[in-house]
């Protein structure tokens, strides 16, 4: 045994990828509705993201944070931008963006006066599997065996916002607040309606520090730029990212407001190997290319043309509980585990997650055609009709 037998592997090795479309190494056809979980949104091999790493690998990969680095400069600025945020800091996974968060939360809770600062976080989340993301995380089977966890948050219903306030009422000790706009290993559940302003104004209420983890719903997975953005005039204190930034390259990031990013001084936090030359060039080209081709608002029209799609083969189905989800984000929900379908999706040719237990999770990349979703949508009622 060479490898940790971290994960159940598939027995499949993909060699090549084109757009929606992965291919085995005996030369097969898959399409790809998972986008290495949210990753690939401008799909397999895109030219712009290709070009971008091979000219920046003939120049130059990695120095360090020792010094500038122009190209994550450049990217910082763009990300601000786009999210209305003020500075940028960069790391290797969405993990590493929510350990930041965490530990700024923290610094924000010292500086208050507050010994030792709690942060409210939400049942069904998912944050990561580093030590402070894992106990983050509202998960309690991937906790198990990994305990003493980190102190310090206290977890409410996902969507209850009288508990969010009743909770940051009794506890002066909590100074900030954790939330993905929509959950994703908790089964594709989006927000409730008014429930991620109410949050804002409840952290208003209390000086606390409003954090999205947008690290699966961010760059354009849910048919805007970032989830948030939904909601009009919403703007968080902190909002970390990765997965779809570098389109397969590992980069993650934490943005925040000025006053708030501005705790994090020399030697309170780094990474050697976060923001490096080759990342940096990679997500920039990411971005140029949403921007340019709008990717976005692509994302929001096909994500209601396979939501229609799966409506109307599937609203029906005795198995289907709900179809739920925003833009290229969603979740069929299932009234019973399935047997096996990942199994067959694969051996059908499709590339499907099942997460939450019941929940069919889709995440195909943004770029995804109408010939594309009917025949994923054709995979998919076919093993569900299956499954029935």
């Amino acid at each position: 045994m060479t490898l940790m037998a971290t994960y159940a592997r598939l027995p499949v090795a993909f060699v090549r990828g084109e757009g929606v479309w992965l291919y085995d190494s005996d030369g097969r056809a898959y399409l790809d509705a998972l986008a290495g979980i949210a990753v690939c949104g401008l799909g397999h091999a895109h030219p712009a993201v290709t070009r971008a790493i091979q000219e920046q690998a003939g120049h130059l990969i990695h120095t360090s944070n020792l010094y500038r680095v122009p190209l994550q400069e450049a990217l910082g600025e763009r990300l601000c931008r786009l999210s209305g945020l003020d500075a940028a800091f960069f790391c290797n996974s969405g993990a590493e963006a929510n350990e930041a968060a965490i530990k700024l939360a923290r610094l924000y809770g010292h500086q208050r006066g507050v010994a030792e600062p709690k942060i409210l976080v939400f049942s069904q989340a998912f944050h990561g599997r580093t030590l402070a993301a894992l106990t983050a995380t509202g998960n309690f089977r991937i906790q198990e065996g990994f305990g003493p966890l980190v102190s310090g948050f206290v977890r409410v219903p996902y969507g209850d916002l009288a508990a969010a306030r009743a909770a940051l009422a009794a506890d002066p000790a909590i100074v900030a607040v954790l939330a993905e706009p929509i959950q994703g290993e908790g089964g594709v559940r989006p927000a409730p309606a008014g429930f991620l302003r109410g949050l804002r104004t409840l952290c208003d209420e209390h000086a606390a520090l409003l954090m999205f983890d947008e690290v699966q719903t961010g760059i354009g997975r849910s048919g805007k730029f970032l989830a948030y953005q939904h909601e009009e005039g919403l703007l968080p204190d902190v909002l970390s990212l990765a997965k779809g930034l570098g389109n397969g390259v590992p980069i993650g990031a934490l943005l925040a407001r000025a006053p708030v990013a501005a705790l994090f001084g020399p030697g309170k936090h780094g990474t050697t190997f976060g923001g490096g030359p080759l990342v940096c060039a990679a997500a920039l080209a990411v971005l140029e290319t949403m921007e340019a081709e709008d990717i976005p608002t692509q994302a929001a029209q096909q994500g209601q043309r396979l939501r229609e799609h799966l409506q109307r083969r599937l609203g029906g189905h005795p198995l289907v509980e709900e179809i739920r989800g925003l833009g290229l984000m969603l979740g069929v929900v299932l009234r019973r585990k399935p047997e096996r379908l990942v199994e067959r999706a694969l051996d059908a040719g499709l590339l499907i997650n099942v997460t939450a237990e019941r929940v069919i999770r889709l995440l195909p990349p943004l770029i995804i055609r109408e010939a594309e979703i009917a025949l994923l949508t054709d995979i998919l009622s076919t093993l569900l009709e299956d499954e029935s």
